[in-house]
């Protein structure tokens, strides 16, 4: 069989030639057109077929790794294999190489959508975190403006108090003072009344106003009716006029340490026969009331004055009072506000901590992804673009081997036809 595909090869060669001759081939196209264009199309061999796609695959395996080229490459070079195994080699590849180029678009996709995803995320985390420290710095200047605050209304109100105590002793002590003054010049007044009314006893027994009868007890009216006695009546006071006796006891308190070391006034001289001045007495009187009169003067404007003081004082402490309720109210206030900011800014703190976490996480992602896709990232151009050329190799090679299986088949029908015409 071998021998008589050989014979057969060799008489198809030997025809080709004859037939391919270019004075044949003037001939056939004068003659037989049809077939003349069909025998100078066939002017390739299988043999020249295989070459041109080994070198073709060759060329596309100098700048390619891709070890199918090299498979392929073994299988044109060999002699044994047809051109249905290498083919079938190629269309292998070919789908290989397209899964290849679809797996890089997916994951350069997926990369993209990714880097793109994060990116954004890491901004906004970014953003959020610099809105957070804004609003901590808010919420700590609130807090020691509060703190300030309420330290200030606390200051003000112990000032306050100072100032009610302080104003309230002065208060005590002028009112200590009018009490003082009006109790003295009263009973000023009354010694002086009382001097008046002895002087008019003397000099103007009309204008004299005798003293009260005293009230007898049952006791005492008892021993009166019976004929009895009654022990004399000491009525105390000042030169026992019964009048000021508190301050006679003040006074002679004063003066009981100092009474027994100075001795008592020599007697008056005596004066020559008395007679009566009526005009001196009066003016005596006179003088007791225009001291009475400055008495009562000193009396009214001593009182004026206590009452516009306590007045005063009465508002001021009723200012004091409101003011004090004010601020204490603004104390609690604040204070309330001062733990609800309190209580945000932990809440903030830890929302910021959360955010930090988060962040961290994205940058990881990040550095992952930039670990999982920079390579492809910067080798896809060169990767599709090698690709592409190894696929246009294979199926320029995978042509030419069509084309040369083509071609034999159409040498051998045409050659057969032409021969049998021949005939």
């Amino acid at each position: 069989v071998k021998n008589t595909r050989a014979e057969e090869l060799v008489a198809l060669a030997e025809t080709i030639k004859v037939l391919n001759d270019d004075d044949a081939l003037d001939l056939f196209k004068k003659t037989l057109p049809s077939a003349g264009a069909s025998f100078v199309q066939v002017q390739v061999t299988a043999s020249s077929q295989r070459a041109r796609a080994l070198a073709l695959v060759r060329a596309a395996a100098r700048t390619s790794k891709l070890p199918g080229l090299d498979l392929i490459a073994l299988a044109l070079n060999g002699k044994a294999a047809g051109f249905e195994k290498v083919l079938k080699l190629i269309d292998e590849l070919l789908v290989n190489l397209k899964k290849e180029q679809e797996g890089d678009d997916g994951k350069k996709e997926y990369c993209d959508k990714a880097f793109d995803e994060s990116d954004d995320k890491k901004k906004e985390l970014e953003l959020s975190i610099k809105d957070s420290e804004t609003a901590i710095d808010e919420l700590k200047g609130s807090i020691e403006r509060l703190t300030a605050e309420i330290a200030a209304l606390e200051a003000g109100i112990k000032a306050l108090d100072r100032s009610v105590a302080e104003a309230t002793e002065q208060r005590q002590q002028e009112n200590a003072e009018y009490k003082d003054l009006i109790a003295s010049d009263s009973t000023a007044k009354e010694v002086l009344g009382w001097a008046k009314n002895r002087l008019n006893k003397f000099y103007n027994p009309k204008l004299y106003v005798p003293p009260p009868e005293a009230q007898l007890s049952e006791e005492e009216r008892i021993t009166v009716n019976m004929g009895g006695t009654l022990a004399p009546t000491t009525l105390g006071g000042i030169a026992g006029t019964g009048i000021g006796a508190s301050f006679v006891q003040i006074r002679a308190h004063s003066q009981d340490a100092s009474a027994d070391k100075v001795a008592p006034p020599p007697p008056p001289e005596a004066f020559g026969p008395y007679q009566k001045k009526s005009e001196e007495g009066n003016g005596v009187i006179q003088m007791i009331d225009l001291l009475v009169a400055d008495l009562d003067k000193e009396m009214q404007e001593a009182e004026v004055v206590e009452k516009n003081a306590q007045e005063e004082y009465e508002k001021m402490t009723v200012d004091a009072s409101a003011k004090r309720t004010t601020d204490s109210k603004s104390i609690t206030e604040k204070s309330d506000a001062k733990a609800s900011t309190e209580e945000a800014l932990q809440t903030e703190k830890g929302k910021k901590t959360g955010l930090e976490k988060e962040h961290m996480a994205v940058l990881e992602l990040l550095q992952s992804l930039h670990g999982e896709c920079d390579w492809l990232m910067q080798n896809y151009d060169a990767r599709k673009e090698a690709r592409t050329g190894e696929v246009e190799a294979l199926k320029s090679a995978k042509d030419v081997l069509n084309g040369a299986d083509y071609a034999l088949l159409q040498t051998k029908a045409r050659s057969t036809r032409f021969l049998h015409r021949s005939a």
